[in-house]
C-alpha cells in the first residue's frame, strides 16, 4: 500500500539538489522469479523501481509487483502504459497525461478510466505531464497512443509544453524519449525546461551510460530513468 511520501521525496530532492535514480521494469519482458537477481543487479544508488510497458497482459504488473516487494524495500511506482496495470500492491502511481500528442484517450480518456479503481486503494497518486521526445526510433509508446514524438530541434515548444502541463497543475514533468531510443533527451532540452518550471523533472529513455545519465543530472534532471540497459542484467556500462 501507498505510504503517501514519495511525491514528498521528489520535492527533497528538487530543493536540495539532490539525485534520483529509478530502474525501470516492463512486465512483459521480465521473469518474476529473477527479481531478486535482477536486485542485486542494478546500481547500489537506485532509490526507486518502476514498474510499467507500453502492452502489458492484465494481472502481469501486480504479480511483478508482489515479487520485487517480496526481496526490495525500495518504493516501487507504477508507470503505466494504461489503466489495466495499476495495482494497490505498489506505492505510488504516476498519473500520466501524454502532453505531447493529442490523441484525448491518453490525454484524459485513461485517467477517466482509472477512478473507478483508484477510489478502492490506498496509491498515491502524483499528477505527471507526459512529454514523448523524439529518440531516434519509433517507440512503442508510439506505437500504442498513435502520436508522434516532439522533435529535440524545437526546444520552444518541448518547454512551452512541460510549462502548460505545470499551470495545468502537474507535480512532475516527464521527458521521455522512449524504450529503446538510440540517443535520449538532449542535455540542452533539459537545461532549458528545468529554467522554466517550479516542478521536479524526470528524464528516461536512451540512457545507458554513466556519461549520460551524469549529463542529464548536470542538466537538471532531478530524477533518471534507465531500463533497457537491464533488461538482460547487463550493468557493465555504469560499473
Amino acid at each position: 500500500m501507498g505510504v503517501y511520501n514519495q511525491y514528498q521525496t521528489f520535492l527533497e530532492t528538487f530543493y536540495k539538489n539532490t539525485k534520483l535514480l529509478a530502474i525501470l521494469v516492463d512486465p512483459d519482458k521480465f521473469d518474476s522469479s529473477q527479481a531478486a537477481v535482477f536486485l542485486r543487479n542494478i546500481p547500489a544508488e537506485t532509490t526507486h523501481i518502476f514498474v510499467g510497458g507500453s502492452t502489458v497482459e492484465p494481472g502481469q504488473t501486480d504479480v511483478l509487483v508482489k515479487e520485487l516487494k517480496l526481496v526490495t524495500s525500495k518504493p516501487i511506482i507504477l508507470f503505466p502504459g494504461d489503466y489495466t496495470q495499476i495495482t494497490e500492491s505498489a506505492d505510488a502511481l504516476l498519473f500520466l497525461s501524454l502532453l505531447s500528442g493529442r490523441n484525448p484517450e491518453y490525454l484524459v480518456g485513461q485517467q477517466v478510466k482509472a477512478i473507478g479503481m483508484l477510489q478502492e486503494t490506498d496509491l498515491e497518486v502524483i499528477s505527471t505531464a507526459y512529454l514523448l521526445i523524439d529518440g531516434g526510433s519509433e517507440s512503442a509508446v508510439s506505437r500504442v497512443t498513435q502520436t508522434k514524438p516532439m522533435v529535440q530541434s524545437d526546444v520552444q515548444a518541448i518547454v512551452d509544453t512541460a510549462k502548460a502541463g505545470e499551470m495545468m497543475g502537474a507535480k512532475l514533468i516527464y521527458l521521455e524519449a522512449g524504450s529503446g531510443a538510440k540517443y535520449p533527451v538532449d542535455p540542452k532540452i533539459i537545461s532549458e525546461v528545468k529554467k522554466k518550471i517550479d516542478i521536479p523533472i524526470i528524464v528516461g529513455g536512451g540512457i545507458r551510460s554513466q556519461e549520460q545519465k551524469q549529463l542529464a543530472y548536470d542538466a537538471g534532471a532531478d530524477m533518471v530513468v534507465m531500463g533497457t540497459v537491464f533488461e538482460n542484467n547487463n550493468t557493465t556500462q555504469l560499473s
